[in-house]
């Protein structure tokens, strides 16, 4: 890309988790359509009015995904972002 923008990664939800070590924490995985990388995010669910959304991808910087080492991860990962880039756009909240 151009002009300063900086190039990005699309990054599909696959899977939703509570933390076990902290309470009121989301912790949201989204990963590529091949299951090789993945993005991370927290977030703390602070009240129940907290109208943060969560969408089906974002787009995350290549140097904040990790790599996904198991094959069995890779495989369920790749798997459930491909089911959800086949069903909702980008944007569709989740």
């Amino acid at each position: 890309m151009s002009d300063g923008e900086t190039e990005t990664v699309r990054v599909w939800l696959v899977e939703r988790t509570y933390s076990d070590d902290e309470q009121n924490l989301i912790i949201l995985t989204y990963a590529t359509t091949d299951g090789d990388r993945y993005f991370r995010k927290e977030r703390a669910l602070t009240s129940f009015t907290d109208a943060r959304e969560t969408t089906a991808a974002v787009d995350a910087a290549p140097e904040n995904l990790g790599s996904v080492d198991d094959h069995d991860r890779r495989t369920q990962y790749a798997d459930e972002a491909r089911r959800m880039a086949s069903v909702h756009d980008p944007d569709d909240v989740i």
